[in-house]
């Protein structure tokens, strides 16, 4: 049986959408272990107003919502709003006929009620787990090319430092002491490297020790 690293998990938002309350608070306590933000509503108009305005990486939804249907909610994000978001449904036994309609939309999955916890967390890494992958190829992709713009050796360690500390919105946040604490580099070297990424504007500074890396720019390398 294949053991897969949760851990990977909390760096996702999850949005779980369910009519049942006390089904909805005790998944979400459980999840919430896992990941890093569960957004649990009850109405579809709800989960819209979540989507609108947070990150969301995952849906979870029941089928069968009062006065409405999870697959309903997901046909209208995907064909009038144009979003699409992975997302695992949550179905009944007596909710099978619904399944075809879920295959047509491309569900990522389906899990049959009572939830099995780990089931449903196996499912949840399945999703995330090539959207790692992918993150860590761009970001190899990303020091190969930032190599490939200076030319000092010396500098190779610091841009593998600076694209391996970027944050989610690729903000780089250190002072050049913090960087000469974790390599051994002199700070005229770093300094001649920070003014080629800035020059070719790469890594642009919008304030104290804050940087934003332009990967628009890299590209056109």
């Amino acid at each position: 049986m294949i053991e897969r690293n949760l851990n990977i998990l909390n760096n996702f938002n999850i949005l779980y959408l369910e009519d049942d309350k006390s089904l909805l608070t005790h998944t979400k306590d459980i999840l919430d272990d896992f990941v890093n933000k569960v957004y649990a509503v009850n109405t579809s108009k709800e989960a819209l107003e979540v989507i609108e305005k947070e990150k969301v990486d995952v849906i979870i939804s029941d089928i069968l919502l009062e006065d409405e249907n999870g697959i309903d909610f997901l046909r209208y994000l995907k064909e009038e709003k144009e979003i699409n978001i992975p997302t695992i449904l949550i179905t009944a036994h007596t909710d099978t006929k619904y399944l075809l309609d879920a295959i047509k939309l491309k569900v990522e999955n389906y899990i049959v009620k009572p939830i099995n916890i780990k089931e449903l967390l196996n499912t949840i890494h399945d999703i995330v787990f090539p959207i790692i992958q992918a993150q860590e190829i761009q970001k190899n992709s990303n020091v190969i090319k930032m190599i490939s713009a200076v030319t000092d050796g010396k500098q190779v360690e610091v841009i593998k430092y600076i694209v391996s500390n970027l944050d989610k919105d690729s903000i780089f946040i250190a002072s050049y002491s913090d960087i000469m604490n974790e390599i051994s580099i002199s700070k005229p070297t770093l300094i001649k490297l920070f003014k080629e990424l800035s020059e070719k504007k790469i890594l642009v500074k919008t304030a104290h020790k804050t940087y934003k890396f332009n990967e628009i720019e890299l590209n056109k390398i």
